[in-house]
């Protein structure tokens, strides 16, 4: 049995929000929080938008987006979707018809932008494909594109013009009878992101679409991002997640996954706990754990392993944790099996045997799994 216990003061209650579907993946209600991310290839190069679409579903992404701004990428979405092992979201820049022919395509959700997308008449012809095609729809607002009423009205984008400019579209969709659809309120600044996502939270039981836009490179980014989407999720707030960087694709996904199971809202692969390193580290700390990520990456099954340098905090750390080894002897260290010491490793040969031990303690959950199952 994994050592991941829930405690009460642990416990996340998650905002109540009706479910719809992406394809085959439900968002909202009481699925789990989904993650997303989007391809940064040329569309219309199916080969090599395809290859990173299964690299992130390798990584776990459950949904991924691909830019569709032309008619050759909604041409291209057809054979994109065929061979994609996960639903694809179309993002919509401008053109009420490109939305049109990715509903045609098989796109299993529309993204659009309606302070773009131009007259009610036209968010009218995306809903009616939609509806045709079985496709969901994102409404993104975005702080960067908000409609020139509202920015007039307000003055500057501001959390109130971006609720606002939300609940606008939803009226629209609900008007002419389209409820699956989620919602999007993004900005890069962190503040304004939080407020506005709090705002449309408590007007409306959509699914929501948590990110925060152009948050920047893989560390700045990720630090943005685990900012204001970790207080977010942490509020109860937020059924589906992308986190955008400037970086792979790849990235994205296990930067949203790590955000995820440090809240404990999804538990995905192997969770290291390892100590930053110091004087009294009995082993290289740091290179341990840049192979053993590595090395683990192949792990799907929710597990943790603790990897601390010495017998300061290392014991502590062990005893909550599937799998662990803490240095601190000469030239080996001490193995942790579910919590109990269980015998000595050399340092040499640690590497080897703790990816021997997680992979038989990762068998032995999934056996046991299986078991319960039947």
């Amino acid at each position: 049995m994994s050592l991941n216990h829930v405690r009460p003061w642990r416990n996340i209650y998650r905002r109540t929000s009706r479910q719809i579907h992406v394809g085959s993946v439900p968002v909202g209600g009481d699925a789990p929080i989904s993650v997303q991310t989007m391809t940064n290839t040329d569309t219309s190069d199916v080969a090599a938008t395809v290859a990173q679409i299964t690299a992130a579903a390798e990584a776990g992404a459950d949904i991924v987006r691909v830019s569709t701004p032309d008619e050759s990428s909604t041409r291209a979405l057809r054979d994109i979707v065929r061979e994609s092992p996960v639903p694809i979201v179309a993002d919509i820049h401008f053109h009420y018809k490109r939305a049109i022919e990715a509903a045609e395509a098989g796109a299993a959700c529309l993204r659009i932008n309606p302070g773009n997308i131009g007259s009610e008449e036209r968010v009218r012809e995306v809903i009616r494909a939609a509806k045709d095609y079985g496709c969901s729809i994102r409404i993104g607002v975005n702080a960067g594109s908000l409609e020139r009423h509202l920015l007039e009205k307000f003055g500057e984008p501001c959390p109130e013009a971006m609720v606002e400019s939300a609940l606008e579209h939803i009226r629209i969709l609900e008007q002419n009878d389209f409820h699956e659809f989620k919602i999007s309120v993004k900005a890069s600044d962190v503040f304004l992101a939080a407020a506005a996502y709090q705002g449309i939270a408590d007007a409306t039981d959509a699914p929501i679409h948590l990110g925060i836009t152009e948050a920047g490179g893989l560390t700045s980014g990720t630090i943005k991002s685990a900012i204001g989407l970790g207080n977010l999720l942490w509020m109860g707030i937020g059924d589906t997640i992308r986190v955008s960087l400037s970086a792979d694709p790849v990235e994205e996904v296990k930067v949203g996954f790590e955000i995820l199971k440090a809240l404990g809202l999804r538990h995905r692969g192997v969770n290291i706990i390892s100590c930053p390193s110091c004087a009294r580290q009995g082993f290289d700390v740091i290179k341990t754990v840049e192979i053993l990520e590595r090395r683990l990456e192949h792990i799907k099954t929710p597990m943790s392993l603790s990897i601390i340098g010495c017998v300061v905090n290392g014991p502590g750390e062990a005893l909550m944790t599937d799998v662990g080894f803490t240095g601190g002897g000469a030239g080996n260290g001490m193995v942790y099996l579910a919590g109990k010491q269980s015998h000595r490793m050399s340092n040499e040969e640690m590497v080897e045997h703790i990816v021997e031990q997680v992979e038989k303690k990762a068998e032995a959950i999934e056996a046991a799994s299986v078991e319960a199952a039947e």
